[in-house]
């Protein structure tokens, strides 16, 4: 199965709490072009799993306006995609593996996006993949796993940023 893990796009420093921070203009644009990219792919998420904080519910709802899937957050009522939780940024990335594994066996998927933080991230990748290869992700940039769900392991693909994008352009 194809893994998609994201970071949020750019998001302001000023908001009452951690969990309401949202985009910035800038992390509208990035979480835009990744969106673009998706298109571009032809990618169709089986199932997407995104963070409750507000920066990365954002992204995800800029993410599938590009992809020309209008949904807006809360995305209560739509069977793909589920708020979890556990993957924010100061979560474990052994737990969030558990929980994903758990998760891919209870709904089996063809590809999965993942909307979350950093550090996650990185951690994340390095669990699901070899060991000290953590990649330092940029704001919205998406790291692709080919993972096994028999051998709970995966191989990074690419790590590709909005960046990246822009150059391809």
């Amino acid at each position: 199965m194809q893994l998609y893990i994201m970071r949020h796009g750019e998001a302001s420093m000023a908001a009452p709490t951690d969990v309401q921070r949202p985009l910035t203009e800038l992390g509208r644009l990035e979480a835009g072009l990744m969106g673009k990219w998706f298109e571009h792919l032809s990618l169709h998420f089986s199932q997407i799993l995104v963070s409750p904080y507000l920066r990365a519910q954002q992204t995800l709802s800029t993410v599938l306006s590009e992809m020309h899937i209008m949904q807006i957050p809360p995305f209560v009522g739509i069977d793909n995609i589920e708020t979890a939780d556990l993957i924010t940024p100061s979560a474990n990335a052994q737990d969030v593996h558990d929980y994903l594994d758990a998760f891919l066996l209870e709904k089996p998927c063809e590809t999965l996006l993942m909307v979350t933080h950093m550090p996650l991230v990185s951690f994340l990748v390095e669990s699901l993949t070899i060991k000290d290869q953590m990649p330092i992700f940029q704001t919205a940039a998406v790291a692709q796993i080919d993972y096994d769900i028999e051998t709970m392991k995966g191989t990074l693909v690419r790590l590709i940023s909005p960046h990246d994008v822009m150059a391809i352009r």
